[in-house]
């Protein structure tokens, strides 16, 4: 955060995607794991990201990549935004750590009765345990 005065994280509410969660539900989960970071904002749009950061002022777009494979499409995406609006992408990588977390991982890990809390923000655990017991996929372990 110290690189930047304020940071808006942009989840796209997007009809084509099937989510788990709802653009709500990701918001909330999202706002409460940065509840105590008043510089972060976080809003649900539809469209493209570039018209979205040209609306707010953004003086770049910030992106996350995982994996040495996620760049390729990142550059892409980054291409794509520089054309639309100007401006440039910034590329955060992931800390090594925390490198193979993904959304499949923890659904697995969910769906077979594994501990999830070391891979989430703090009290994010019983929100998602549940809604994925919801789906039916929910594992028959008695903490998660």
């Amino acid at each position: 955060m110290s690189v930047f005065d304020k940071i808006v994280v942009a989840i796209v509410a997007n009809s084509e995607k099937h989510s788990m969660l709802t653009a709500e539900e990701r918001r909330e989960m999202i706002e409460s794991a940065f509840r105590n970071e008043p510089r972060v904002e976080v809003t649900v749009f539809s469209g493209l990201t570039a018209t979205l950061a040209a609306n707010v002022g953004a003086s770049c777009i910030l992106r996350g990549v995982r994996m040495v494979k996620d760049f390729e499409y990142e550059m892409n995406i980054a291409e794509v935004n520089r054309e639309l609006s100007g401006l440039e992408t910034v590329l955060l990588y992931t800390l090594p750590q925390y490198s193979y977390i993904s959304s499949t991982i923890v659904r697995e890990m969910v769906k077979y009765g594994q501990e999830i809390a070391h891979l989430l923000p703090e009290g994010l655990e019983p929100r998602l345990v549940e809604k994925l017991r919801q789906k039916g996929l929910g594992g028959n372990r008695g903490e998660v």
